[in-house]
């Protein structure tokens, strides 16, 4: 007995697979996710352009050049954080965009570094300033004490989680185990204040780097909320 073989019907042409367009959104999302996944240093226009199914040179219809590139992976970024909006209290506004920025920035660590660097900032970018500058204004704040309020904090926000990207450990225990390698090189007595602080403080059970944001933002925000008046 012979197997029959389905046929496509005379006349009619084969179906072809449709394939989504290409957009500079697609261009950026994709090289958001490449540089999430392995650092700004394995992003390039050719493994680009093979993540999204084209010839590197297509790019360029989407984006004109790295910077350019760069410019709009920043304001993906950028767009992600929560914003204030017209009516909140601006402390509280302020440690819930700061508290935003760092898990976004715990998300796409390659941005660290970037964010304030570009000197053609997307809509979301701007979006996101106005919206800083808004809030502070609307909650009294002068405009010089806004320039410093905004300085202070993304001085701090940054700086955190530039810290917390280079520390040599991610969990308590990891954070254990290292102190105590450091700890076992010393000598009795040798280093008292660091073997205090790493036994009764960073070597407590649950102990968590990250936990130090919330007590540095808060003393920040007290002192801006003082200068406020």
């Amino acid at each position: 007995m012979t197997r029959r073989t389905a046929r496509q019907p005379t006349g009619q042409p084969t179906r072809q697979p449709t394939r989504e367009p290409l957009t500079r959104q697609r261009v950026l999302t994709a090289a958001v996710e490449i540089a999430d996944a392995g650092g700004l240093g394995t992003l390039s226009m050719r493994r680009l352009g093979e993540a999204v199914g084209v010839e590197a040179m297509s790019l360029y219809n989407h984006v004109a050049h790295k910077e350019d590139l760069l410019d709009g992976m920043v304001d993906l970024v950028f767009g992600e954080v929560d914003l204030p909006t017209p009516g909140d209290d601006w402390r509280q506004a302020m440690r819930q965009r700061a508290f935003s920025m760092r898990q976004v920035l715990s998300r796409h660590r390659w941005a660290i570094g970037l964010m304030e660097s570009r000197s053609a900032p997307g809509p979301a970018t701007l979006r996101h300033h106005d919206a800083v500058l808004g809030c502070l204004r609307r909650g009294g704040f002068s405009l010089a004490l806004t320039a410093h309020a905004v300085s202070v904090l993304d001085s701090y926000i940054y700086g955190f989680a530039q810290q917390e990207k280079t520390l040599p450990f991610d969990t308590p225990e990891q954070t254990a185990e290292l102190a105590e390698s450091i700890m076992s090189g010393f000598g009795d007595g040798e280093y008292p204040y660091l073997t205090e602080i790493a036994t009764a403080h960073v070597m407590r059970p649950g102990y968590a780097y990250g936990d130090e944001f919330a007590f540095g933002l808060d003393l920040v925000l007290d002192g801006l909320q003082r200068a406020a008046g």
